[in-house]
């Protein structure tokens, strides 16, 4: 069966789509499933230093594209789960380098290799986002509990109805999500920041999630570790509970989501990096 591709999106930067993309993957390879992270930003790859592999990349998506290097030199598996893997992207090209054959060529053959393909796309409508958009079977918007993420993801979501491949195809529609990352509820007590409840009403996507301001995702992100990897912290919770929501599932629970990645022999090797 075809991969499933969630395309990781957003209407501005700085929301925490690699870091979500990097959390999100790594929580459902934990639970057993084939999953390659592929980072749409070319320029600016970040996806690689979330996950700790950026010494390890040799090969990348354009060398695929273009012919220069198999799929299964560039592809980067994770040395602490062994069913994620990386496909990373180009830091010399300009943002455009990537055309649309090219691009459904890699996911073509990443489409029979995988169980998910999570794909981190960059922030807005740019070429890189629309390509990455296009090929999505589920979209993920991340946007923050401030008005001008809400405004710009609002945006994005009108672009996903008509933009993918899907649409062009008349099939049934992209599935959309919404993940509210950097939720402080002090400040939405103080006015600051909106609430769920308003979030819901601007924003026609199902929410998959709540992800709380959290000193643990920079302790994650400087020792190259996706946020999920600490199911006993909240943010590793509310990533290890967006996964389930998202794949039907009830909430697993710290101590259930510990002992599943124990089992993996993962716990072990938490801090080793790539």
């Amino acid at each position: 069966m075809p991969a499933t591709v969630i395309t990781v999106t957003s209407g501005k930067g700085g929301v925490g789509k690699t870091t979500t993309t990097a959390a999100f993957g790594a929580a459902l390879a934990a639970r057993g499933k084939r999953v390659c992270l592929v980072d749409f930003d070319v320029g600016l790859r970040n996806l690689d230093l979330v996950l700790g592999i950026e010494k390890r990349v040799v090969f990348d998506f354009l060398h695929v594209a273009s012919g220069k290097a198999k799929l299964s030199q560039a592809l980067i598996r994770d040395k602490r789960i062994d069913t994620l893997y990386v496909l990373a992207t180009s830091q010399t090209h300009e943002k455009d380098a990537l055309s649309y054959d090219d691009v459904e060529r890699v996911m073509a053959m990443l489409r029979e290799e995988f169980d998910y393909v999570i794909c981190d796309s960059p922030a807005g409508i740019e070429h890189g986002a629309m390509l990455a958009l296009y090929h999505a079977d589920h979209a993920l918007v991340v946007c923050n509990a401030e008005i001008s993420s809400i405004r710009d993801a609002d945006r994005i979501l009108g672009f996903i109805a008509s933009k993918s491949k899907r649409a062009e195809e008349g099939r049934d529609p992209v599935q959309e999500h919404l993940l509210v990352t950097r939720y402080d509820k002090e400040r939405v007590e103080a006015g600051e920041m909106l609430p769920v409840s308003t979030i819901r009403e601007i924003l026609s996507a199902e929410l998959l999630g709540i992800v709380p301001e959290s000193r643990a995702v920079l302790k994650c992100s400087n020792a190259g570790l996706p946020a999920s990897f600490d199911p006993t912290s909240d943010v590793g919770r509310a990533y290890n509970d967006a996964v389930s929501g998202f794949l039907g599932e009830a909430p697993a629970g710290p101590k259930v989501a510990a002992e599943a990645l124990s089992q993996r022999g993962f716990l072990r090797r938490l801090f080793r990096r790539g």
